[in-house]
């Protein structure tokens, strides 16, 4: 069992408003095709003296390629959870998805973790399907060789440890190779669940978001991530705008939301109590 407790933060940098409800599931009947955004995240986890990134978003370039409403670069933001990108020693890029593995070179002195089986995808031949290709940069592929060949990039096959009670998980579904990250934190074990669910009512539906690999696989990857949470709300969908509901906020910049502090729910908590304890959490 862990001795180490880890603060954990969820930072928004980018999101696409226009997204409709019907985009977002593969099973759903949509009689009233709302309005559905889908947000953009990078995760930092702190604890035990160390710092760990889980992804590194992309960059304005890209947003503006790809038409994303760009908030603030995901490097910067780091700053506002006190931590130096020059100083990050360990990155878990849980997929090679343009929108997870965008800035790897702003992390000059880090390793990144990846697993076999995703690397093998995004430059194996399936990559020359189109519709399969479409969701990585071919920039970020190649960053991610050169990482490679600066012996920066270390490979993982299914579950191991990255750090006193920190592990990685490989599930299916979304890419070949996605991993997901199981954290301990004070208010329990959480699992950042990256694209094995893009919100929380993919993985509560069973109705899995659109861009997948393997159906039956990202189904038992809904599974799975269940059986590693210690609840619902430990569960951290990868895209899901309410993250920034459910969770506290930092006080000094609202797009980052603390994820080892319980959620806030009407009628039982007030915010200014929940940011007072996170904030003594942080201090410890």
């Amino acid at each position: 069992m862990s001795k180490t407790l880890y603060e954990v933060y969820a930072l928004r940098y980018a999101t696409h408003a226009s997204r409709h409800a019907s985009e977002n599931f593969i099973f759903s009947d949509f009689h009233d095709d709302v309005l559905m955004p889908l947000d953009f995240f990078m995760w930092a986890i702190k604890g035990d003296g160390r710092v760990i990134v889980v992804d590194t978003g992309f960059d304005a370039e890209t947003a503006k390629k790809r038409q994303r409403t760009y908030l603030q670069s995901p490097v910067e933001m780091l700053r506002d959870v006190g931590i130096d990108p020059n100083a990050v020693s360990d990155v878990v890029i849980t997929h090679m998805h343009y929108d997870h593995c965008g800035n790897l070179m702003a992390f000059p002195n880090a390793r990144f973790h990846i697993q076999d089986d995703e690397m093998a995808y995004c430059t194996g031949r399936c990559m020359g399907h189109e519709a399969l290709r479409k969701p990585f940069e071919v920039k970020d592929v190649i960053n991610a060789i050169r990482c490679l060949y600066e012996g920066r990039l270390v490979f993982h096959k299914g579950s191991s440890k990255l750090a006193d009670g920190i592990f990685l998980h490989q599930v299916g579904g979304h890419t070949k190779g996605l991993q997901v990250v199981t954290v301990p934190t004070a208010r329990g074990g959480i699992v950042l669940a990256s694209d094995a669910a893009h919100y929380w009512k993919n993985i509560r539906e069973r109705s899995p978001f659109p861009i997948v690999v393997d159906v039956e696989g990202m189904l038992e990857a809904h599974a799975r991530i269940e059986s590693l949470a210690d609840g619902p709300y430990h569960i951290i969908p990868g895209h899901d705008p309410k993250v920034l509901e459910v969770f506290p906020r930092l006080p000094c910049n609202s797009n980052i939301a603390l994820l080892h502090v319980h959620p806030v729910f009407p009628g039982q908590e007030k915010i200014q109590d929940v940011i007072l304890q996170s904030l003594a959490i942080t201090t410890q």
